[in-house]
């Protein structure tokens, strides 16, 4: 039984939705911030606050967690070099969610998500 467990399907198979917040996760990475739906923001936060949570201790089995996240080492590689600085003593909230409003075309309701 499945009771309460949470996670948003977002229309995805479960290979195509993990590819998605890989990728989201690691744009946010790269970028600071991303621009991307509601859904698919309050979906993505949870994974990239683990990840981050993760991250705050530099050792081997840390980077090795946070590389089977991403499966990319340059993303890996950013993550401990500004993680440990600059959210060593940060107890959580490493993100937040800004809403922008709908986007033209579908209403899809938007918001910003970035790195604190």
């Amino acid at each position: 039984m499945r009771h309460r467990r949470g996670g948003a399907k977002l229309g995805r198979s479960a290979e195509h939705r993990k590819a998605l917040l890989r990728n989201l996760m690691i744009a946010l990475i790269e970028h600071r911030r991303i621009r991307t739906t509601l859904a698919k923001g309050k979906a993505v936060q949870p994974e990239i606050e683990r990840l981050l949570r993760i991250a705050s201790t530099d050792t081997p089995h840390a980077r090795r967690m946070v590389l089977s996240k991403l499966d990319n080492k340059n993303a890996m590689r950013r993550v401990f070099t500004f993680v440990p600085e600059e959210y060593g003593s940060r107890p959580g909230g490493y993100t937040r969610l800004i809403r922008l409003g709908p986007r033209q075309g579908d209403a899809a309701e938007m918001v910003m998500l970035e790195l604190v």
